[in-house]
């Protein structure tokens, strides 16, 4: 795939292989859109939307980054990462996404409008076993 991509959409029960544990988003430079369809990434520990200059949006759809599917969750060590992305306005996670991921650090995205987790019907669950960490870039 092209380092150069600028929308990046990822289909419905995708990048489900255990072998998959690690996704780095950091080489896509040019990358402006980022969408998940649902069930997809099950096995990915370590999710990382780092330095992505050009980066305006993410959105992730239900069952995303999620091995758990029951409402019994164990202690992970499973980790969200969106830092250092200037442009980013938005960031949508859908029902059950990243349930059992244990950090979810959002930090340095000082364009960030808006963040929605959650369907709206009522079902979340996202990070439920964790902790979100919220940092702006104008910290004293």
């Amino acid at each position: 795939m092209t380092r150069s991509v600028e929308v990046l959409i990822v289909d419905s029960n995708a990048c489900n292989d255990e072998s998959f544990t690690i996704l780095s988003m950091s080489s896509f430079s040019s990358l402006r859109v980022f969408e998940v369809g649902d069930y997809s990434f099950a096995y990915v520990d370590e999710t990382k939307l780092i330095g992505l200059a050009e980066l305006e949006r993410v959105v992730i759809g239900r069952y995303c980054f999620a091995k758990e599917r029951s409402l019994v969750f164990e202690e992970t060590n499973r980790h969200f990462y969106l830092r250092d992305c200037p442009l980013i306005k938005t960031l949508e996670i859908g029902g059950c996404s990243f349930c059992d991921y244990s950090v979810c650090e959002i930090e340095n995205n000082d364009s960030l409008e808006a963040i929605e987790m959650g369907d709206w019907n009522g079902e979340s669950m996202s990070f439920c076993t964790g902790v979100l960490v919220l940092r702006s870039g104008n910290q004293s």
